[in-house]
């Protein structure tokens, strides 16, 4: 099959109603999964259904945080190998929004992605998503700041300086782009929402771009996400200040779905340990070299917290009230976009 109507499926995604909820007599515990799933472990993802799949193709995929054209040729060395690996061809697929990747994994047309640190929790509990991967090194999976940058020749020092001026959160669903800066900024004496509006830029690298253009005053960003544009040449770091830096989080989770044969997702899991990122892509990910093994009752409880803390809890409601606020945004994206 080519990329080519790989990607005309995916864009025939059918929604929430492509699955058959589970029975609810029929599931022991569900607690915040979706009615497609169970979780009578409690292991707080969804179990192995009866009904399991062995695609021909795998179809990979990465967060949106920045251009998905970068991440192609980031992971190329990687997609390769799975391939080689699994005996299976590999499709990466370019998602442009952190719903639309869900809704792949949903729907059946994603195999495994990579989801950001907020959004994995509307793929576990929306979309059947069971993580099982991180970025990381011999010491284990790596994490992230919460950072808070602003221009160099500015004159905030504080969060506090930040009252009444233009501030760039991600977007809704973001760990470290929305959700944890409502959770943790109150007590430095900014609350977002009151003391500034909220201005949402769509992703992390174009919060950057925009303080450093001036059409922000600050933003909430991810460290990692940061400091590889600088490390690119995307931004000059000096032209930044950074006033705010959080504990650390954990960075994006690779999840496979749920429904997939037990023999299948067990390849997977191994093919992604044992693999070893070759130069180019250490310093794409910025001195990681492997991907470590995660769960997310562990690993993600500190997301989770966060998210609950900040009233967005990773339910149905939420999920659908952005993925509303992604597709409007791309709507309005493509009607100011210069006509041919």
């Amino acid at each position: 099959m080519t990329f080519a109507r790989y990607g005309a499926a995916l864009a025939l995604l059918c929604g929430f109603g492509s699955l058959s909820p589970v029975r609810a007599d029929a599931c022991p515990n569900r607690g915040q999964l979706d009615d497609a799933y169970c979780d009578a472990d409690k292991d707080l993802v969804a179990d192995v259904p009866a009904k399991t799949r062995d695609p021909s193709v795998i179809v990979f995929a990465y967060t949106p945080v920045e251009d998905p054209a970068v991440y192609e040729n980031s992971f190329k060395p990687f997609t390769t190998y799975l391939s080689q690996c699994t005996g299976k061809r590999v499709v990466y697929y370019p998602v442009q929004s952190n719903s639309a990747e869900i809704e792949a994994m949903r729907s059946g047309r994603l195999t495994v992605a990579g989801f950001s640190t907020g959004p994995l929790g509307f793929a576990v509990n929306m979309a059947g998503a069971v993580p099982f991967a991180a970025k990381g090194t011999e010491k284990g999976s790596e994490g992230y700041n919460l950072i808070v940058v602003v221009k160099a020749s500015s004159p905030y020092k504080t969060l506090a300086d930040l009252k009444g001026k233009r501030v760039a959160h991600t977007a809704p669903s973001s760990n470290s782009g929305n959700l944890a800066p409502k959770a943790l900024f109150p007590e430095q004496g900014l609350k977002p929402g009151e003391d500034y509006k909220l201005i949402y830029s769509g992703g992390h690298d174009k919060s950057a771009l925009g303080v450093g253009t001036g059409d922000y005053d600050a933003a909430p960003v991810a460290s990692d996400v940061f400091y590889r544009m600088v490390a690119r040449g995307t931004i000059k770091g000096d032209d930044y200040r950074v006033i705010y830096t959080s504990e650390k989080f954990p960075t994006s989770g690779f999840a496979y779905a749920h429904d997939l044969k037990p023999d299948l997702a067990e390849k997977l899991k191994q093919c992604f340990y044992d693999f070893r990122f070759p130069p180019d892509m250490v310093k794409d990910f910025e001195g990681d070299d492997r991907f470590a093994p995660i769960t997310y009752l562990k690993d993600w409880a500190i997301v989770r917290k966060v998210a609950e803390e900040s009233g967005t809890p990773y339910n149905k409601v939420a999920y659908e009230r952005e993925a509303a606020r992604e597709a409007e945004a791309a709507r309005k994206k493509a009607a100011d976009a210069p006509k041919p």
